[in-house]
């Protein structure tokens, strides 16, 4: 079983992301959102900067975020074909929900980009974990969207990053496991 909700071990053994376009209604309301977010928020964080953000894409949005999709891969793809177009429509309308997560670092603070940004992806995967402990299941892409200025500057500044789009919702059909390391590939003693 994936996503075990029964222990915090057997959640963190059994965490398995959905793919976003298996995720179907239905997908949390804004406020259980919003709690995610808390619970993203939640992570580890030297210097209490609050390096990332999160932004709430409405459904009523999903359809201004493909044409906005659309629009910037045209723009710095002019030769784009239909099939790369349709990419961009599916890609912003696929999970009943989308969270926008953005790497905000403090660039007049003393406390390093590298670390700020690792909080930025530690936040993402904190909201993954409140997703599932909510009940659904999210899955966590970048791409094309994710490196666009013109799609960054939609919802945040020139010094932000997207870490990723989170997509969520209900797994339409099972999940898989996907492959993972053997332990001994990631692990040593010193």
């Amino acid at each position: 079983m994936f996503n075990d909700r029964s222990s915090l071990i057997a959640h963190l053994s059994t965490r398995r992301s959905g793919k976003p376009r298996d995720l179907v209604a239905p997908g949390p309301d804004h406020a259980e959102l919003v709690q995610m977010i808390a619970l993203a928020a939640r992570t580890p964080d030297h210097g209490k900067l609050a390096p990332w953000r999160f932004v709430i894409v409405g459904p009523d949005q999903r359809a201004r975020l493909a044409d906005l999709l659309v629009e910037a891969y045209r723009a710095e793809k002019p030769e784009a074909r239909q099939a790369e177009l349709d990419g961009m429509m599916q890609f912003a309308t696929q999970a009943p929900a989308l969270v926008v997560a953005l790497s905000s670092p403090k660039t007049d603070n003393k406390i390093p980009l590298w670390e700020q940004e690792l909080s930025a992806g530690a936040a993402c995967m904190n909201l993954l974990h409140a997703v599932h402990a909510h009940g659904y299941a999210a899955g966590w892409l970048t791409g094309w969207p994710a490196f666009s200025p013109r799609v960054r500057d939609a919802f945040g500044q020139a010094h932000e990053r997207i870490t990723g789009f989170v997509f969520i919702g209900t797994p339409g059909r099972a999940l898989d496991e996907r492959p993972r390391p053997a332990i001994e590939q990631v692990w040593s003693d010193w």
